[in-house]
């Protein structure tokens, strides 16, 4: 069976790195589905789930909290470079769901007060706080 190796990077090292028969990803440009042999493509990764069919057992499924990035695909080598990313297995849900009651109060701060850069850096963190705890209840 064909496969490809798949590693997600971040600041504090490799935080993936298996062999994949499909992955599935969102872009800017919106979700892209890669097999083995897909053409050479680097893209900006929106904040979202990532899907990693395994070669090992073709029914497991790796799910990866990715926070934004970039991935490139080359031959059969898939680079995800994120500032932060957490496998399923090891996200603490009820961290998440404090982050994301914490980034609603900061978000309505920001917009009662008119506060933009505020306002951004909240809305980013309730996106990724929302993104966690889906990945972690699958």
């Amino acid at each position: 069976m064909a496969h490809m190796t798949v590693q997600v990077v971040t600041p504090d090292g490799i935080k993936y790195d298996h062999h994949a028969a499909f992955v599935l990803v969102k872009t800017k440009e919106g979700e892209l589905g890669i097999y083995p042999g897909h053409l050479e493509l680097i893209a900006v990764l929106e904040i979202d789930e990532m899907k990693v069919r395994r070669v090992d057992d073709e029914n497991h499924v790796d799910w990866i909290a990715v926070n934004g990035g970039i991935i490139e695909i080359n031959k059969d080598l898939i680079t995800i470079v994120s500032d932060s990313a957490e496998r399923e297995r090891d996200i603490d849900i009820s961290r998440a769901e404090r982050a994301k009651l914490r980034a609603e109060r900061e978000l309505k701060e920001a917009q009662n007060t008119r506060n933009i850069d505020m306002e951004k850096r909240a809305a980013v963190a309730l996106q990724r706080a929302i993104n966690r705890i889906r990945v972690g209840k699958h």
